[in-house]
């Protein structure tokens, strides 16, 4: 299975959880994309639904010299994730942790304010919550948004995905009430693999969907 861009992924996502087109006709389904690709394909998932839309702010914690391996996350209010196998294997000092957690948390502070501008971020308190990535990998910064959900009192977290490795799938479900992804291929090398058009997502597209969400007139 491969996907022609994520705007597809979305749509068929969206086919995916049709279930809940009476909870969101009520006004209890809020999606949230994890910037950037994400956002994308929740776009089409909150169009579908005519949920509100809205991102989901973390940022994994990267190794000692090679910031690309996580050892962790956090996210926009503090919630953190850390792998202890991670950090246990690397003997990773705290103080390193606290740093790296300071440094991301900064650099989200400044994301909430280039994506959302002054609006406060769509409430999730008693509502169903579809987080939306173009593709789980690590599961670090899906892992820690499902955890920070619980903590801002949603009364349903759903993960959802075009596509994921099978072994991430368990430790998805750990934070998530439900897991849905459409293909869980055995051989998993990267998320831009299953699609045909994979570009970099820039900050003023992510603006301009939630932007456009916001005129179609979705339900907050």
């Amino acid at each position: 299975m491969r996907f022609r861009d994520r705007r597809e992924a979305g749509q068929r996502l969206a086919e995916a959880l049709r279930d809940l087109e009476p909870e969101a006709r009520a006004g209890q389904v809020v999606v949230l994309g994890i910037p950037r690709g994400g956002v994308v394909v929740a776009y089409e998932v909150a169009r579908a639904l005519e949920a509100p839309l809205d991102v989901v702010l973390a940022h994994k914690l990267g190794a000692p010299g090679n910031p690309e391996l996580a050892i962790g996350a956090v996210a926009e209010d503090g919630t953190l994730w850390i792998d202890p196998l991670a950090v246990a294997e690397l003997e990773i000092p705290p103080a390193y942790i606290e740093e790296e957690t300071r440094r991301q948390q900064e650099e989200l502070r400044r994301r909430a304010v280039r994506f959302r501008g002054l609006r406060p971020p769509v409430p999730v308190e008693g509502r169903t919550v579809v987080v939306v990535d173009d593709g789980i990998a690590t599961g670090a910064t899906m892992r820690v948004s499902l955890r920070s959900l619980r903590h801002r009192g949603a009364k349903r977290r759903i993960a959802a995905a075009p596509v994921a490795p099978p072994e991430m799938l368990p430790r998805v479900e750990a934070e998530a009430d439900t897991v849905v992804v459409l293909y869980t291929p055995a051989l998993f090398w990267a998320v831009g693999a299953f699609y045909e058009q994979f570009e970099q997502v820039s900050d003023e597209e992510v603006i301009a969907l939630l932007e456009e969400a916001m005129a179609w007139g979705a339900r907050s």
